[in-house]
């Protein structure tokens, strides 16, 4: 089951029920309006080459401000990336990292990784994908995250049948990987045209589910 909210989380948040784990990617509080400047990127080969400059043409939604990520922190299970912009409102717990270069390509340009904070245990735990990096076309948000990903998130901690809730969907990645990996999702989002892209992929990968088999 999937349900989308165009909307504030913080207006929907005390109507919700049954939420078995916060995922989210919130906004970090860095004021960024989505540009990536001019650079050199990384390479397999260990070369580089200027990045074009690209906007993606929306900013970033109440970027603009601390992040406060106090109404979410009373749920079970919560994953919140980019935790470094606002970890000293946390308590201990997990980290995950996205390891996001490749070898070659550290320290070139932007982050080599992100960060993100999980409830429970006090481990650090990598995960590399580096589908994404520089300027892939596959990007439709500016902070993207890779669908095997969110994906390792989801079924490292929760169990099929849960319900994944993600207050700052984006482009909605968090949902693909909830559909595809059996659980149940919940988003919002108040960008009307990161809600459009979000809807558009939780919809195609909910139409590309095998048939259930009728005995």
């Amino acid at each position: 089951m999937v349900t989308l909210h165009l909307n504030d989380c913080l207006d929907i948040l005390p109507t919700l029920t049954g939420i078995d784990a916060v995922i989210t990617d919130p906004p970090y509080g860095m004021g960024w309006d989505g540009r990536v400047v001019r650079g050199p990127s990384d390479s397999r080969h260990g070369t580089t080459k200027d990045v074009p400059m690209r906007h993606f043409g929306v900013t970033i939604a109440n970027d603009d401000r601390p992040f406060d990520p106090t109404p979410f922190l009373h749920f079970d299970k919560v994953i919140l990336w980019g935790f470094h912009h606002f970890s000293d409102k946390l308590s201990t717990g997990s980290v995950l990292v996205w390891l996001k270069r490749y070898d070659t390509g550290l320290g070139s340009f932007l982050s080599d990784a992100d960060l993100a904070w999980r409830k429970g245990g006090c481990g650090v735990y990598c995960f590399r994908d580096l589908s994404l990096q520089g300027q892939s076309n596959d990007k439709e948000h500016p902070t993207q995250k890779p669908l095997s990903l969110m994906k390792w998130c989801i079924e490292n901690y929760t169990q099929p049948g849960d319900t994944i809730f993600d207050p700052f969907m984006g482009s909605g990645t968090t949902g693909v990987a909830a559909v595809k990996t059996g659980r149940n999702f919940i988003g919002c989002e108040i960008s009307p045209e990161y809600f459009a892209i979000a809807q558009r992929r939780i919809e195609q990968a909910q139409w590309q589910l095998p048939l259930l088999e009728v005995a």
